[in-house]
């Protein structure tokens, strides 16, 4: 639990004191999105074919912070330094150092308490490897679509 709050507040330092492109209306729907898809996407994964999950197998409380707070901050950083204007290759390196971020925190994630949170059913980095794009990419399109 430790390590899920000092990454909480990490994040939400860093999201909001680095953000230089998104009005507080970008940022609500950002974080309504994240919330809303990461919620839907974890009934099935988590809850449904138990892949992964927070702390337990079931739905607990102690699980509530990582669905809301943690991951619309690091969405928030993504789109805000995201290089929209630049070529197609830095847009894929960007998703490159991303990827590699984010493997990196949930391979950190995976640790024993009280740092660790997150734990593996049948799921693994692999998988992750090949989701965490896909997902970056939604959520790019929701922003050029609905929130830009």
């Amino acid at each position: 639990m430790i390590g899920l709050f000092i990454a909480i507040i990490i994040f939400n330092v860093l999201a909001f004191k680095t953000n230089k492109n998104l009005s507080a209306k970008q940022i609500a729907h950002i974080w309504s999105f994240t919330t809303a898809f990461q919620m839907s996407l974890d009934a099935y994964i988590d809850l449904k074919y138990h892949a992964y999950w927070y702390f337990t197998k079931n739905v607990d409380w102690a699980a509530l912070p990582a669905n809301t707070m943690l991951l619309p901050p690091v969405n928030m950083m993504f789109l805000n330094w995201y290089p929209f204007k630049s070529s197609l290759i830095k847009q894929i390196r960007y998703f490159i150092y991303w990827e590699v971020c984010l493997l990196t925190y949930e391979s950190i994630t995976l640790l024993p308490e009280p740092w660790g949170y997150f734990h593996y059913g049948w799921w693994n980095l692999g998988y992750s490897a090949i989701i965490n794009p896909i997902l970056l990419v939604i959520l790019l399109v929701y922003y050029k679509r609905f929130v830009n």
